[in-house]
């Protein structure tokens, strides 16, 4: 053991006496496994913001949707189905962390204020304290102080800014009733949140029972009920058990998997009412296109870096082996075993390897930092991606290992051969200086 440490400790010498050879190497490795790192935990940030935007907007990581022909302007499950519905979930064992319930008027709904009006996509009426964990991660320009009641209303930022309206105004919200009547209701603003992207600027937010009233639902009844998990991996899997369970006791729609198999189910015939179970892939289908391509072009910039960390440690490397070929030799004739050497040459190799991965993470952090002070207006609908309005990074540690494990791999990969082979060259040819 004693042996091994004073190995260590000479490849540690070794390294530092030939810091300079080794600097082009180390700035390669810290840029690639920077911008490797960067790229991903992007990636994985923009996957986690755009999943949470859906998550809160949807309600939930499975979403049982009412499905009535009778009503032509929103979702509804009656009674008998939600009761239905949560008795099938404790017989299912699904166990979700939070379970909603809302009513969603997904038409024309109209905010007037200040002589103004402002046509709103989604009016959402939801329980104020059973989403309290969804409230509490949404950024407020500003908020009421207290709590929210029956006649509070949330509204996006730029809808504020067009109506003009502050917090504590009352403004007027005009939905449909289920028979297609026009209905109004007074609303204090309570609540602006800054959200720019598609699934929040023209969306508002009150409470489930004063919207029900306006739409002449009974109380007690929703158009979906959303089911959180703590592992939202295993919604798909949930659904499954969810959907047998429900089959044998309520009419129920297929399984899909797309939005596209979703709107052919919507346009179909059918009497009655159907619960239907859907998990976000299905809302985001054209966006999991998008996400593929970001996939092939994340997976094309890593194999980029990787095969520059390649290039660069081989031709590096070499090049130092072959300065230190005389010194190898004189090492060796004074008693050092073809072993010791590679230990020594592996030694120095792996700790450059883990200084470069640590500077280069932390060079990441920079990248990332500086990318959040980026405007992204100019794309499009991206604020879906963003967390803020800002580009954040997600670090995440199975992927962080993955890409230590990978530069660690290329880089010794490449330098174990040429280390064996000058550890284990001939005596004469390493003295005589002669190439590797």
């Amino acid at each position: 053991m004693e042996k091994y440490k004073l190995l260590i400790n000479l490849g540690l010498k070794y390294l530092k006496r030939y810091r300079r050879r080794y600097a082009f190497l180390f700035a390669a490795l810290v840029f690639c496994f920077a911008i490797v790192t960067f790229i991903t935990s992007s990636k994985d940030s923009m996957y986690r913001n755009v999943y949470y935007s859906a998550q809160s907007h949807y309600a939930g990581d499975i979403i049982a949707v009412g499905q009535d022909k009778a009503y032509e302007y929103t979702f509804h499950l009656k009674d008998y189905q939600i009761t239905n519905i949560l008795d099938a979930v404790n017989e299912s064992a699904i166990n979700p962390a939070h379970i909603i319930k809302r009513t969603y008027f997904n038409n024309v709904g109209i905010v007037y204020f200040n002589g103004m009006s402002i046509v709103q996509k989604y009016i959402i009426g939801c329980d104020w304290e059973k989403e309290a964990h969804l409230f509490s991660k949404m950024d407020f320009s500003s908020s009421a102080n207290g709590s929210l009641e029956d006649d509070s209303i949330i509204v996006s930022e730029p809808v504020a800014q067009q109506l003009n309206a502050k917090i504590g105004d009352i403004i007027t919200l005009e939905v449909y009733n289920l028979w297609g009547q026009k209905n109004t209701g007074q609303y204090k603003v309570s609540g602006i949140v800054k959200d720019y992207s598609i699934f929040g600027y023209f969306k508002v937010y009150v409470s489930r029972l004063s919207l029900n009233r306006l739409m002449f639902i009974d109380d007690e009844e929703c158009s979906v009920i959303g089911f959180f998990f703590k592992n939202p991996s295993d919604a798909e899997e949930k659904r499954q058990r969810l959907q047998r369970s429900l089959a044998q006791r309520i009419e129920m729609g297929p399984i899909v998997y797309n939005r596209e198999e979703r709107d052919a189910e919507m346009v179909k015939d059918w009497e009655g009412s159907k619960v239907f179970l859907y998990t976000l892939p299905v809302y985001l289908s054209e966006i999991a296109s998008l996400m593929d391509a970001m996939d092939i072009l994340t997976y094309l910039l890593y194999g980029i870096m990787l095969i520059i960390i390649l290039v660069s440690a081989s031709v590096t490397y070499r090049l130092i082996l072959h300065e230190r070929t005389r010194e190898i030799g004189v090492m060796r004739s004074i008693g050092f075993y073809s072993n010791d050497l590679k230990l020594v040459l592996w030694t120095e190799i792996t700790i450059l390897g883990f200084i470069s991965i640590v500077s280069g993470f932390l060079l990441s952090v920079i990248f990332s930092i500086a990318a959040s002070f980026i405007s992204f207006s100019w794309f499009p609908s991206f604020e879906i991606f963003l967390r803020n309005g800002r580009l954040t990074a997600l670090f995440l540690p199975g992927t962080v290992v993955i890409n230590i494990i990978l530069t660690l791999i290329i880089l010794i990969l490449t330098v174990i051969f040429p280390a064996n082979r000058a550890s284990e060259k001939n005596l004469p040819s390493l003295l005589s200086g002669e190439p590797l």
